[in-house]
């Protein structure tokens, strides 16, 4: 049985050489789409969403801005600054945005919801944390005026924090944790805590630390709510747990709540989310299926200290304990609709991981591009590729094959959809600069009315 290695999500550091179609994905050519460049120069834009103004509503990471962009001409306006927002790496700063239902509806709901990660630590050292943070839109200067913290010292890291956020027809706050890379490279020697739940006692104290790898349904003022599942005692802001890092989320026309997350060298994962459910990180990647992945509990390692490993080595120290998936049973584990991909310990690894690095998703409902409708559009940092994922009449399954579509050479971060159904809008990171660093991108259809 092979032990697969992590991968760390910067292109350049793996290569990416195995072809989307020799893992069984349908490369589609567009011939019915125009590509522009609406607006450029940005500092790593994270989270786009379309507002009631038809405006696009984007936060740019690193630069901890949230801008407001006209679609047609790309004018850029900056709605605020969150000063105390801390980038010093590739995955931290400014991350998702969620505009209430009732924004701009003269309902006095003007609500914008943000998650950011910032330090806690008053001196050099950098100890980071995630904040979720509500504002309210000046509609006579245009911006948006001071914050109220909602929820902080949720727990963060350098690496895999998740951060995306939404808003359930139910009017509760979802918001993705990570894993915070525990158990992987540089932290290799952290416990892993996505199996971990909550205690009664950690949630009095606020004490918020076994939140990593979850994804949270929190009531509009930051508080839990009543209905929330009741896991190993506790009620929490816990609503799933058992997740490596998801980074897409997004509700269908039925409300139900969809998300995607990066896997380690294979088994990237669309997930259908339910109340309650185990997702099986760190002991199942995709499938229970003992293909590729095993559990090598690195901050288990004895008697060599996990301090003393070398996390980059070809194989895994026999001191390291190993988990096959089959090995590990949880009456709640829900597999995911779609894994990208799973593969046999036959595959060339050398060649490049198994993976798309999936970030922002999107639910495509409209009936403007054929056969589209009830789709998961799915961003790929690593493959610079949207993703189309069909789903069924009922949206609890996928169906027919995965198909790949504006390809380029470019890390696509996040997706949002027009309301006619007719544009797909696309933001890029910076890193590494490639076609487009740092832009929002716009493929219209073109097909007739």
């Amino acid at each position: 049985m092979r032990v697969i290695a992590f991968w760390f999500c910067l292109v350049g550091l793996v290569p990416i050489q195995t072809s989307l179609r020799e893992l069984g994905v349908q490369t589609e050519t567009p011939e019915k789409f125009s590509m522009r460049v609406i607006t450029s120069g940005l500092w790593d834009p994270w989270e786009i969403l379309i507002g009631p103004d038809g405006r696009l509503w984007v936060t740019v990471r690193s630069a901890h801005t949230i801008l407001r962009i006209d679609p047609a001409t790309g004018t850029t306006t900056t709605l605020a600054t969150v000063t105390d927002a801390h980038h010093s790496d590739t995955q931290d700063g400014l991350l998702g945005l969620a505009l209430h239902p009732g924004f701009m509806r003269s309902r006095g709901l003007d609500f914008a919801y943000v998650s950011f990660i910032y330090d806690i630590d008053p001196g050099p050292a950098v100890s980071r944390r995630m904040k979720l943070r509500r504002y309210t839109f000046d509609a006579a200067t245009g911006t948006l005026g001071k914050g109220v913290d909602l929820l902080s010292d949720l727990p963060s890291s350098s690496d895999h924090s998740g951060g995306r956020l939404a808003i359930s027809p139910d009017l509760k706050l979802i918001l993705t944790l990570g894993d915070l890379a525990a158990n992987q490279l540089g932290h290799q020697c952290d416990l892993n805590h996505a199996q971990d739940l909550p205690t009664a006692d950690q949630v009095a104290a606020k004490n918020w630390t076994a939140y990593q790898g979850k994804i949270l349904r929190i009531n509009l003022d930051g508080s839990i709510p009543a209905d929330n599942p009741v896991l190993a005692g506790t009620r929490s802001h816990v609503f799933s747990y058992g997740h490596r890092n998801p980074q897409g989320l997004a509700f269908g026309p039925r409300g139900d709540l969809y998300a995607s997350e990066h896997g380690p060298s294979t088994d990237d994962e669309l997930n259908l989310i339910k109340s309650g459910k185990n997702y099986g990180w760190p002991h199942i990647a995709g499938d229970r299926d003992d293909r590729s992945y095993v559990y090598a509990n690195w901050s288990a390692s004895s008697p060599a200290p996990c301090a003393s490993l070398n996390p980059n080595s070809a194989s895994t120290p026999s001191s390291v304990p190993q988990q096959k998936e089959t090995d590990w049973s949880h009456p709640d584990f829900v597999a995911p609709l779609r894994t990208f991909f799973t593969v046999g310990p036959e595959y060339p690894f050398s060649q490049g991981n198994a993976v798309i690095a999936p970030s922002g998703i999107d639910v495509y409902s409209s009936t403007a591009i054929p056969g589209w409708a009830d789709s998961v559009l799915m961003t790929s940092l690593l493959r610079s590729t949207i993703l189309r994922v069909k789903l069924d009449q009922t949206g609890q399954a996928a169906v027919g094959p995965s198909l790949a579509y504006f390809q380029t050479q470019n890390r696509y971060r996040d997706v949002a959809i027009s309301p006619d159904g007719r544009t797909i809008y696309v933001s890029v990171d910076n890193y590494p600069p490639k076609d487009n660093p740092g832009s929002i991108l716009a493929f219209s259809y073109q097909g007739a009315k």
